[in-house]
């Protein structure tokens, strides 16, 4: 069982011991230490968006977190069972002051977690993290008298929202979707994914939308990382279907999967290629991705005639590497597009109704599209780090081990090599370690990643 604190927000197994689990008494103190925050950032009436994904313990813990903001004397909308870039539109087309998902994103069931919005409906940034850290272990916060508790009103209608914005983006072409008549399959996990994607499609003008796993009630029907060892099913569903496409998300809907017509894997990787070449097209920029992303986002870059830039890995220096760059387009190699044209976070909703008009230009098959990019294998693998463990230790002795080539510490270490490169870093939702490493062949790929994970054991 386990408690995750970082600067992203609280994240755990359900049930346990307080300070070893995610219980109640965790959620009640590590929210309390965020609105506190908020309300020391902020003057006047405070104003705060919550949201959840579809697993079984999201009311629970809302209700935990809704109770906690309005003891404080914050105002709370709360949008019910709603997407995380759902929510982070919500923030700032309220005009609130900052807000809260509970998703614990692309983890088991078990696992829940508090997602932390600031005023902009973005990610809190390394230094406010910390400080929200420092409220919530030294128990600095105060509640509101009985007089001065928060107000609580329900809205569901920004899903629809969501939508309209992005069918009003330049680049998104409904009608022409309509015209290429599309038959698409989805899975969505049994989460929110099935409670929106549906809807989006019929309004992007999708022909036929055949779903599984599309009832929100937390039954997951199988891992809910949209990786391609947990999307047999759907893969099977477009060959028998004879989908166009299948699509696949996470429990709250900022990471977006890819089934070619032929049930192969579009890769994960290659959902920002491909919205990117799509945006770059049409409005040429600088890219971004972070640093354990594919080099083809790279090569597609300069294919436009733009510069690409990586930052470390997580969300929010993602997110401040492009603004840093202005970058028209963005994202993580896990399936996260984001599209600052609506809004500074992953979104697989965009990037579907991106794509799709995108498929629909190209006016070919979706496994004929993906030939269209540089065919690169990531190899993706993972080493538990014990509580005695020194990442520290570990880091230097790789580093040693190709002390002759190109490296790069941002995060953990990058060793880069000759059309190939691997990366060894500390997850900051999990105690693992990640080992990723790009070649040409996935047997390349797994040799590198490989050879990492063989000098780690031996220390």
């Amino acid at each position: 069982m386990t408690l995750i604190k970082s600067i992203s927000g609280i994240r755990g197994t359900i049930g346990g011991e307080p300070g070893k689990n995610l219980t109640p008494v965790d959620i009640v103190k590590f929210t309390a230490a965020f609105g506190s925050w908020i309300i020391n950032r902020h003057q006047g009436r405070i104003n705060m968006v919550t949201g959840r994904d579809g697993r079984r313990s999201g009311p629970m813990i809302g209700n935990l977190v809704i109770s906690t903001l309005r003891n404080l004397g914050i105002n709370v909308t709360d949008l019910g069972m709603a997407s995380t870039p759902t929510v982070e539109l919500a923030v700032a087309g309220t005009g609130a002051q900052g807000g809260i998902v509970i998703t614990a994103s692309h983890n088991p069931a078990e696992w829940n977690a508090l997602k932390l919005l600031n005023e902009k409906g973005e990610f809190l940034s390394a230094k406010d993290g910390e400080e929200v850290l420092n409220l919530a272990s030294g128990d600095k916060y105060t509640f509101a008298s009985a007089d001065k508790e928060g107000s609580l009103v329900s809205d569901n209608s920004w899903d629809e929202k969501h939508i309209g914005m992005i069918l009003s983006l330049p680049g998104v072409e409904p009608e022409m979707i309509s015209k290429a008549g599309f038959t698409i399959a989805i899975d969505c996990i049994n989460s929110v994914g099935g409670k929106i994607l549906p809807h989006l499609l019929n309004s992007l003008g999708v022909k036929k939308v055949i779903g599984m796993n599309i009832v929100a009630d937390g039954n997951f029907a199988h891992n809910p990382e949209p990786l391609p060892g947990n999307l047999k099913d759907i893969s099977n569903l477009v060959v028998r279907e004879k989908a166009d496409a299948g699509f696949a998300v996470d429990p709250d809907v900022d990471r977006l999967a890819i089934i070619s017509e032929d049930g192969s894997m579009f890769g994960e990787e290659y959902t920002l290629v491909a919205v990117s070449d799509y945006i770059l097209g049409r409005t040429p920029g600088n890219t971004v991705s972070n640093m354990s992303s594919s080099m083809a986002l790279k090569d597609i870059s300069e294919k436009h005639g733009c510069r690409y830039f990586s930052s470390t890995v997580g969300e929010v220096n993602v997110v401040e590497e492009m603004k840093n760059r202005r970058a028209v387009i963005g994202g993580e190699g896990n399936g996260g597009v984001i599209f600052p044209a609506l809004h500074y976070g992953r979104d697989a909703l965009v990037a579907i109704a991106l794509f799709l008009t995108h498929l629909a230009a190209y006016g070919k098959s979706c496994s004929s599209l993906r030939k269209q990019y540089p065919n690169y294998h990531i190899a993706k693998k993972k080493l538990t780090l014990g509580p005695s463990d020194d990442f520290s230790i570990i880091l230097n002795r790789v580093k040693h081990e190709f002390r002759e080539f190109d490296t790069d510490e941002r995060d953990g270490i990058k060793i880069n090599f000759p059309g190939s490169w691997v990366q060894i870093r500390k997850s900051n939702t999990e105690s693992i370690m990640r080992i990723y490493a790009e070649a040409d062949t996935e047997v390349n790929a797994n040799n590198l990643a490989d050879r990492i994970i063989d000098i780690v054991k031996k220390i």
